[in-house]
């Protein structure tokens, strides 16, 4: 423990002994010296309160990204495992229905965290393409929200997000990112794995005081 972690320990423990009585001694004496008896009491009331206050646990200050008009840019990796239930509706055209858990991991100077834990669900039709809807937590526990959509297609494998908000530091969060998708395992139960490529993106927490319809970025 360093000095001034002692010294604030001597001052508990004073302040310990005064409010347990342990200087009641100093306040008792003649009669015609109660007024300087007075005095020094309030003068001990005083120096107690404000060290009782010392003692106490220092708060904590609850980090936050910057709520301002600026964007953060990013890239990263998302790989991610799930489940995945396909129907066919003749010829090669399939529709499905997948869950999945995975990690993100983010690059850039401005990212918004490090990283994330991420969660996904999608349908996909083969023709008309696909839609989801995603929550990435950080280590803190705040989420932020994001709709997927894209071609999903046999021709076309390019996936868009779009922030919704999210939760504590997130809150008010908008912007948008791009990746495609690739699948490293699907088996015949429909267990599935994959990973993103060339996952890229910029998002911003707006201000309380900005007004709410400014949207998310123009290209």
């Amino acid at each position: 423990m360093n000095l001034t972690d002692d010294r604030t320990a001597g001052n508990c423990s004073c302040v310990r002994d005064f409010l347990a009585g342990g200087n009641g001694s100093r306040i008792s004496g003649a009669a015609s010296r109660r007024p300087l008896r007075l005095a020094r009491f309030r003068t001990m009331v005083l120096v107690g309160l404000l060290l009782v206050t010392a003692c106490g646990p220092t708060p904590q200050s609850s980090e936050s990204l910057p709520a301002s008009s600026e964007w953060r840019e990013f890239k990263g990796t998302w790989t991610a495992a799930g489940n995945r239930q396909m129907m066919r509706l003749g010829g090669d055209r399939r529709a499905s229905i997948a869950n999945f858990t995975g990690s993100l991991l983010l690059a850039g100077s401005s990212r918004p965290a490090i990283g994330f834990r991420a969660e996904v669900i999608v349908f996909n039709d083969s023709v008309t393409g696909m839609v989801g809807r995603a929550v990435w937590i950080d280590e803190r526990g705040d989420q932020v929200y994001s709709e997927l959509k894209g071609e999903g297609t046999a021709t076309g494998n390019k996936i868009f997000g779009v922030f919704l908000g999210g939760t504590g530091r997130y809150a008010g969060a908008t912007g948008m990112y791009e990746f495609s998708w690739r699948f490293v395992l699907e088996s015949e139960d429909g267990s599935v794995q994959g990973q993103s490529v060339g996952l890229h993106g910029r998002i911003r927490v707006d201000s309380p005081q900005s007004p709410s319809g400014e949207g998310g970025p123009r290209s």
